[in-house]
């Protein structure tokens, strides 16, 4: 079944009423009929079987059948902060990541970062950013959308690393493989943490950077002896998070 966000303002206690894109997605493109299910959920972790009652361009009406157990989303809640890419890597990042299994996603700009966005740009972006997000955890079935948040300096990126039980740092220049020690390590204090995961832009970190990010509790690690393209980055050190904690592969 198809599943769609609905906010939770358009939810009764016996019906929902998708509107928007998603209204005519499922009258014009989908040519929906009463009678047909769907799946409705609020982004913030409810979900139901609907059935649908009304439909037209602009407003699909269906009726609550069952709930449905919470499912998709882990026990691990990674963050992850991409420094600004060039293109649409960032789309990327965050369709995939989405998918992968990513809660919020944090874009900043660094010492390297080229793309530069004025402000009604970077609006834009987040606007496209945020449907992305929302899309994907419709497609892998998530029950929340992960956040796309403002773009954030270099700065005030690090003063928030100590909000999660680990921030990591992934640098080229690191040469200890020892990234899934320290999961094993976080997993052990912490089966469902809240988790930091820092990826920088094309041209990577400066070295004053990196030792900025030591300083502010992150913890440098390496994901290989290949440099991977930065929007490869932020998704191999993704998965490696979700196998450690048993969200890839079985516990």
């Amino acid at each position: 079944m198809q599943r769609y966000f609905v906010p939770a303002g358009q939810w009764s206690d016996d019906a929902v009423r998708i509107t928007g894109s998603d209204a005519r997605h499922l009258a014009a493109v989908l040519r929906a009929r009463p009678g047909e299910r769907i799946i409705a959920a609020d982004g913030l972790g409810r979900a139901a079987v609907a059935v649908i009652t009304r439909v037209s361009p602009d407003e699909v009406v269906a009726g609550l059948e069952r709930p449905i157990a919470k499912t998709g989303e882990p026990a691990v809640r990674v963050t992850v902060a991409q420094g600004l890419p060039k293109g649409d890597k960032m789309e990327t990042v965050i369709q995939k990541g989405t998918e992968v299994g990513a809660v919020r996603f944090i874009p900043f700009i660094s010492r390297r970062t080229v793309v530069q966005l004025d402000g009604r740009k970077e609006e834009k972006r987040l606007e496209r950013w945020s449907r992305i997000a929302k899309e994907a955890a419709e497609q892998a079935h998530r029950g929340v959308v992960p956040e796309v948040a403002p773009i954030a300096t270099w700065r005030q990126l690090l003063n928030g690393t100590g909000n999660y039980a680990a921030a990591f740092f992934c640098y080229e220049k690191e040469e200890a493989l020892a990234f899934r020690r320290h999961l094993a390590e976080l997993k052990s204090r912490h089966p469902a943490p809240d988790v930091l995961l820092i990826v920088g832009p094309e041209g990577g970190f400066a070295e004053e950077e990196a030792r900025e990010a030591v300083a502010a509790g992150c913890l440098p690690v390496s994901l290989g002896r290949r440099i991977l393209r930065t929007e490869t980055a932020a998704l191999v050190a993704l998965s490696c998070i979700m196998y450690e904690f048993g969200e890839i592969g079985g516990s």
